[in-house]
């Protein structure tokens, strides 16, 4: 996620009060003070990640070992090099480096999906989101519309900007318990301004140029799965007031940003 969107406020990482706010894993719903909430998956999801993950790839390594030599004399099967490799190691030291192996597999494909979580921690000043250890600020004040997109958590501005677009793994009841806990404007529909969204089509003669560039540069970054880079130019699309989103086919979805009061009148498409 990009942090050069203007509507954001990067917590200063060497304020004390800025630290007691942002506690390392919050799990479930938790209550951190009478004004403050942490929200963020359970204690059993993530016991359920860092001990299954490993256990799991214990096993899958060990079985593929104790199958290397039937995998290896089959002519049609792939990998025949290191199947037969495998076969030549005499036991127990190739079912002790299976399962090293497969624990050590098993922790590095935990760290990536803990990395997945969307985790908050939710006030009635601001809230704090994390998503794949980058962490946004959102003031309250700023917040006009809290929603489930998708995959997706987005927060918008009163313009209907988007503050923030988490792409992650979150529970949808738990994080609208807490917002609502804390008087932000949760939308049980989803976006209330779904129907503003077109899909990019290049040449559209209602888009200027440098919006046509981005989009197209953006469109590039999906395809490679550069996810910075196209962060980076929806923080430049949004200057433009510009929204995008992708749609269930993947394919970039555009929308203007309206007046700030919301109106029909506004800008929006």
């Amino acid at each position: 996620m990009s942090s050069d969107n203007p509507a954001f406020k990067a917590p200063l990482k060497d304020s004390p009060e800025d630290l007691s706010k942002a506690p390392p894993s919050p799990s479930s719903s938790t209550s951190l003070s009478p004004d403050r909430t942490a929200v963020g998956p359970s204690t059993g999801e993530r016991a359920l990640l860092w001990a299954g993950f490993p256990v799991l790839g214990a096993v899958v390594l060990w079985l593929l070992s104790r199958a290397a030599g039937w995998v290896a004399s089959l002519p049609w099967a792939p990998l025949q090099g290191p199947f037969k490799l495998v076969a030549s190691v005499p036991e127990p030291q190739v079912s002790i480096g299976a399962v090293i192996l497969g624990v050590l597999l098993g922790l590095g494909i935990a760290f990536f999906a803990e990395s997945e979580y969307v985790t908050a921690v939710i006030g009635p000043e601001q809230a704090v989101l994390t998503v794949d250890r980058v962490s946004r600020t959102v003031p309250r004040a700023s917040t006009a519309a809290v929603f489930k997109d998708g995959k997706n958590l987005v927060l918008l501005g009163h313009d209907t900007t988007e503050l923030a677009r988490l792409r992650g793994d979150f529970d949808a009841e738990r994080f609208a318990a807490a917002f609502q806990r804390h008087g932000y404007p949760w939308q049980p529909d989803g976006d209330p301004y779904a129907a503003d969204f077109r899909r990019w089509v290049a040449a559209q003669p209602d888009l200027p140029e440098a919006a046509h560039a981005l989009l197209k540069a953006r469109e590039h970054a999906l395809k490679k799965g550069h996810k910075e880079d196209a962060e980076q130019l929806r923080t430049e699309l949004s200057a433009l007031g510009i929204v995008v989103r992708e749609g269930k086919d993947k394919a970039q979805q555009w929308r203007r940003v309206r007046a700030a009061s919301g109106d029909a009148d506004g800008t929006g498409a």
